[in-house]
């Protein structure tokens, strides 16, 4: 029998070739041979910072779809930086010396590389992705939700995911739009998971 609670929580057994869905409350369902049981949750409590966001239930075209999924994360990034002092965000907190501000400032060199420079071929200058001691903080951040804006902007602007790039920028030939979209989801997505663990070492911050 499966049960769902106020906090729309599964709880309870099913035998026979029946499927649960644990997508209500992300918690993960184990099997034991015929049976499937809902395992127990193990609660974390993220910061007012971070807090905890869902990812976008898109119900909707490729396109859209591929844009929320992208928005989502590049969102995630900017919360992770959200809260921090300047001397926070500058910390590098693994021997190789990743920060989460110089994650921002290769993410915006990305941004800029792939949907500006080699999508659009709009001729302009791709800027460097290492952190400087010149960067301020609020500037290097603030370039980067301006680098996704005109992003954005350019993607409204074609409906055709098999157009080519403009420009082959670092590829062999001029990726689809469709590639360069699913690659800077993957970009975003790898970073996004790099902050994640920098703001829990700075301060303990969870949530997505």
């Amino acid at each position: 029998m499966i049960a769902i609670d106020g906090d729309m929580r599964l709880s309870g057994t099913v035998r026979g070739s029946e499927q649960v869905s644990a997508g209500l409350g992300g918690r993960p369902v184990a099997r034991h041979g015929w049976q499937l049981r809902i395992v127990p949750e193990r609660r974390r409590v993220a910061s007012s910072a971070c807090g905890d966001h869902h990812t976008p239930w898109t119900i909707g075209d490729e396109k859209q779809t591929l844009i929320d999924f992208l928005d989502y994360l590049r969102h995630a990034v900017l919360r992770k930086a959200d809260g921090l002092t300047a001397d926070q965000l500058r910390r590098p907190m693994v021997p190789s010396g990743t920060s989460l501000l110089g994650l921002v400032k290769h993410l915006t060199r990305v941004e800029i590389a792939w949907f500006q420079y080699a999508f659009a071929g709009i001729d302009v200058p791709v800027p460097s992705g290492e952190l400087t001691d010149a960067d301020e903080p609020a500037a290097v951040v603030s370039g980067y939700r301006q680098a996704t804006a005109v992003s954005n902007d350019i993607l409204a602007g074609c409906d055709d995911l098999t157009k080519r790039c403009q420009r082959v920028a670092v590829a062999p030939e001029g990726m689809p739009l469709r590639w360069v979209l699913v690659h800077m989801i993957e970009e975003t997505g790898r970073h996004a998971g790099h902050a994640d663990i920098l703001r829990e070492q700075l301060d303990g911050a969870v949530g997505r």
